[in-house]
Order: structure tokens, then C-alpha cells, then sequence
């Protein structure tokens, strides 16, 4: 079930529609469909604390409809504008928002042609492709591959203890007001999730872009390198002086993913 408002970008001659799609436990996911008329779709799956505004898939949504492909980037429950609490992890939960998006636009006979996922959501779509065998373009910007890594800079070194002790620890922002609450089981839930074996479930015919900064300051370019030895069908591109939100490098990114989107091989 769904509801759709339009809007205009003033900014953009593709209409924007606001879609709303309920997830399998009643969740609203709110989303913007870039609308350029095409049966083939994009959609961009935005990472941690993050939410579809990210200006750097505001960017690639434009560069992508201006190729004439229509593009979807949505919240994930419990992020920006979509129902449900914040969690920690939910990454298989999250991938199952992501089929719920894809089954939804499938009914309305939009074949989707490629999902993009940044940081977490990197994870997310790798985490789909394991599951799912409903698209054949996969691609994977700044995703983690040791998700035990990463762990320390945000809850401290002494996480595991506090968390078993208290149950859940808060993370503060520099004015010291809580700003998001990791609970045990959210925290199991990434320390659980194996994205390893995921890759290794990868359908050989599924193809897979990793992009990665050569100077990302939160994911390791490591774990790129980690993801190419054993994702089937992968191809890796290291982007030099890009950080991880490739900042100074908004028009390199969009080159290599249009590239990849559009590659008929």
C-alpha cells in the first residue's frame, strides 16, 4: 500500500513525487521518485544516521536522470521521514525495506536495473544481492567489511563491558546531549551480521561495483579491497583523495557509477 504526492524541483526539470510504502511490519518508508518516465529504475539506499537527503545522492540522482533513468532514494525505518524507532543495526532488516521498495515498483512494471548503497547501505545492498536474485547491478560505495571494526570510535573501548552491564549504551554529541541509544541486541545485530559469508552468497550473474576513497576517514580502504577477493562477479574502483563522503569528488563518483549503470556487458 502506498500514497504519492508530486512536487517540482525548481532546480531540475524531472518531477519529484513523494511515495510512501509500507514496509512488512506496517512501517511507513517515505521516499522522492526522480521521474524521468523510463521502465528502468535506480534506487539509492543511503547509509548510518544518514537519510535520502544526503547531498551526495542528491547528486547522483540528478547525474542519473539526466541520462534518462528514473531514480528512487528513500529512509530506511527509523531514519529521516519513515516510521519506526532508530537502531544501531537492522542491516537484514533494512535489506528487507529495500525488497519492499523493489517488489513495489515491480507491480507498477519499473524494472530495477541497479541499487546503490553508501557506507551502511553498502552493506545493505551486498546483504540484498545475498538474499535476492531480482537485480543484476550492484553497487557498493564506502560499505564496511569488517563490521566489528569501527565499533571503538563510537561507543569507546570498553563497549561490550558497559553494554552487558547497563544494556544499552548513549551515544553523546559534543554538547553532551544524547544524540542516539545502541542497545544490546542492535549492537549483536551488526556484530552478527557476516558479510563474508553474505559475499560468498552472491548469484555469479549479479554484477558488483565497489567505489572507495583512497583517503576515507571512516571505512578503511582495506575493507574494499577485502570485498573484491570474494564478491563472484566484482569489479573495484579506488577513487584517490576521496574521502568518505566524497566531498571534493562528487563528479569522479557519478562518472564511475553512471559508467557501471550503463555498461551493457
Amino acid at each position: 500500500m502506498a500514497e504519492s504526492q508530486s512536487s517540482q524541483d525548481k532546480s531540475s526539470v524531472i518531477p519529484q513525487n513523494r511515495i510512501v510504502i509500507k514496509n512488512k511490519f506496517g512501517e511507513n518508508l517515505v521516499g522522492v521518485f526522480h521521474e524521468t518516465g523510463s521502465k528502468e529504475l535506480v534506487i539509492l539506499c543511503h547509509g548510518f544516521r544518514s537519510t535520502k537527503e544526503f547531498y551526495t545522492f542528491v547528486n547522483l540522482a540528478d547525474a542519473i536522470t539526466r541520462e534518462g533513468i528514473s531514480v528512487f532514494r528513500f529512509d530506511f525505518a527509523g531514519n529521516g521521514e519513515s516510521d519506526g524507532s532508530f537502531q544501531y543495526g537492522n542491516y537484514r532488516r533494512e535489506a528487507d525495506d529495500l525488497h519492499v521498495v523493489v517488489q513495489y515498483f515491480s507491480k507498477l512494471e519499473r524494472c530495477t536495473s541497479a541499487i546503490i548503497g553508501h557506507s551502511k547501505g553498502g552493506n545493505v545492498v551486498l546483504l540484498y544481492a545475498s538474499a535476492y536474485q531480482d537485480v543484476s547491478k550492484v553497487i557498493n560505495i564506502s560499505g564496511r567489511f569488517a563490521l566489528e571494526r569501527g565499533i571503538e570510535g563510537r561507543l569507546g573501548k570498553e563497549f561490550m563491558q558497559i553494554i552487558k552491564r547497563d544494556g544499552f549504551i548513549d551515544v553523546k554529541d559534543k554538547s553532551g546531549n544524547v544524540d542516539y541509544r545502541v542497545t544490546e541486541e542492535s549492537l549483536m545485530d551488526r556484530l552478527n551480521t557476516d558479510m563474508h559469508t553474505a559475499c560468498l552468497s552472491i548469484d555469479q550473474n549479479c554484477r558488483v561495483l565497489t567505489v572507495h576513497g583512497s583517503e576515507d576517514e571512516i571505512v578503511p580502504m582495506e575493507d574494499a579491497l577485502e570485498f573484491s577477493k570474494i564478491i563472484p562477479n566484482h569489479k573495484l574502483h579506488i577513487i584517490e583523495g576521496a574521502d568518505h563522503a566524497y566531498s571534493s569528488h562528487q563528479a569522479e563518483l557519478a562518472s564511475f557509477v553512471l559508467h557501471f549503470i550503463k555498461d551493457k556487458q
